[in-house]
């Protein structure tokens, strides 16, 4: 359902959402929509970023870990009482849209669009060098091009084959942190592998104390851990494809706090009780450091999995929500008509094409580049995914004033402390925007945000003057 279908909803029957409104097909199941919701708070950010992290802030990254779960927590809430309101594959474009004006939908559009091309390209390009440590005679661009085609005809099958794919690895992800969790607790109960002798919680605090980089050490990991979290809102996209939306999405969003209890906050207190916080270093997994001072040697070649695994599922989920993404602006008028095409599966395959076609470009900066790092792309994602949770809290909250003047129906699925919980996450994200222009190297995405806005604006500029062009001809015929 688009914005301009709103009224209609409103005052006619049709049931809120339909998969018939959209042209989608309600393919994603229960079981398939939480393990999506899973995957999307485990990530590279987790399995590789914390490793930066945690050499910046020590033991006390836990607490960063912890506030930013609280915040997106708040964030999934809101998402969740929209998402009830009218549940649409748009999703925070679509409420964006309604709520802030359509210039807000379709640079949340554009921006999200852009936001995991930008990671698609990253992600597959981490995916092709981890194939190396198995075996460096392929080339990196190799692996890239694989990687990236095989995806893209997932995506072309069926909504069903993606939900499947995601689920794997998202179980993949999920079993490789229980395991870990528990070989670190028989590690310091049981005194057991090279590391016992050392495991213990007391690491926590024994080695400068537990905030051993002080106060400002830990805040300015707050952008570093809010990347990890990105993606956390692909569930919002399912929407417009999942077979029960009023039931399945609330009971995804209500498992976010304990998600972020185990995986991430249950991982590292454990990860640093077993090893101090002095040996793991940036761009070294920490997961992959751990099993080195356990001793186990198939350790750092099973966590080289689970990363790959991470990155693929990251790259699938992208192409998924950027087809989507481009369909919704263009059933706004937003975007060019023929990504509102649907195949007979109900894809949107040229949106998803048009999307694999500039993930692509990841390809060739393997071929020419393939040692750069892709540290700037990476803080442009960042500012970019945050943008859209900005949209969220905003939307969220113009919607609750509304409904509580009546001017709209009460959603069954209300943010918990709302306004305050909405107010306090937007004005978090405001500090951590700040944080980020402390920090060298993620400057470089508040100096590429405005330049994008621009692009953006003249874009805009462009669709209105043709809007009001054609608007013309039809007066005088």
């Amino acid at each position: 359902m688009t914005s301009v279908q709103v009224e209609k909803q409103h005052d006619g029957n049709e049931a809120a959402g339909d998969a018939s409104e959209e042209g989608y097909q309600r393919g994603l199941g229960n079981r398939q929509i939480q393990m999506i919701a899973i995957g999307g708070a485990i990530g590279t950010g987790l399995f590789l970023g914390a490793g930066k992290a945690i050499s910046m802030a020590g033991p006390s990254i836990i607490l960063a870990y912890a506030l930013v779960g609280m915040v997106i927590f708040f964030i999934m809430r809101a998402l969740g009482e929209l998402l009830m309101y009218r549940p649409v594959s748009g999703s925070f474009s679509e409420y964006g849209r309604e709520f802030l004006g359509p210039f807000v939908g379709f640079v949340t559009g554009w921006t999200y669009w852009l936001f995991w091309v930008v990671t698609g390209i990253t992600e597959v390009t981490a995916a092709a060098t981890y194939v190396q440590y198995w075996n460096k005679d392929i080339p990196q661009w190799v692996s890239a091009l694989v990687f990236t085609c095989a995806l893209f005809g997932i995506n072309l099958i069926s909504v069903k084959i993606f939900g499947e794919l995601e689920f794997w690895f998202s179980m993949v992800k999920v079993t490789a942190i229980i395991g870990m969790i528990l070989i670190g607790l028989g590690v310091i109960t049981l005194g057991f592998s090279n590391a016992g002798d050392t495991a213990s919680f007391a690491n926590l605090w024994s080695h400068g104390g537990f905030f051993p980089k002080g106060i400002g050490g830990t805040l300015m990991t707050l952008q570093i851990v809010m990347f990890a979290f990105l993606a956390v809102e692909l569930v919002g996209v399912t929407a417009g494809e999942a077979t029960n939306p009023k039931k399945v999405l609330p009971k995804a969003i209500n498992t976010v706090p304990w998600r972020i209890g185990l995986f991430y906050i249950g991982a590292l207190i454990i990860i640093l009780s077993v090893v101090s916080w002095t040996v793991f270093k940036p761009g070294v997994s920490p997961f992959v450091a751990a099993f080195q001072q356990i001793g186990l040697p198939a350790g750092a070649g099973i966590v080289n999995f689970v990363v790959l695994t991470a990155a693929l599922s990251s790259a699938n989920s992208g192409m998924y929500s950027t087809g989507r993404m481009l369909r919704d602006l263009a059933l706004n008028g937003q975007g060019p008509k023929f990504f509102t095409r649907l195949s007979k599966n109900g894809l949107p395959t040229w949106g998803t094409g048009v999307s694999v076609g500039m993930m692509l470009f990841g390809v060739w900066i393997n071929y020419v580049a393939p040692g750069e790092a892709f540290n700037y792309v990476v803080s442009f994602a960042t500012i970019s995914g945050m943008w859209a949770w900005i949209v969220i809290l905003l939307s969220q909250l113009r919607y609750r004033a509304k409904a509580d003047r009546g001017e709209l129906p009460q959603s069954e699925f209300k943010a918990p402390g709302s306004p305050y919980t909405s107010v306090f996450a937007l004005a978090f994200i405001g500090m951590v925007i700040v944080m980020m222009g402390l920090d060298p190297d993620a400057r470089i995405s508040l100096y590429a945000a405005p330049v994008w806005a621009a692009i953006l604006g003249v874009g805009y500029l462009a669709i209105k003057r043709r809007e009001s062009a054609a608007a013309a001809l039809a007066k005088q015929d």
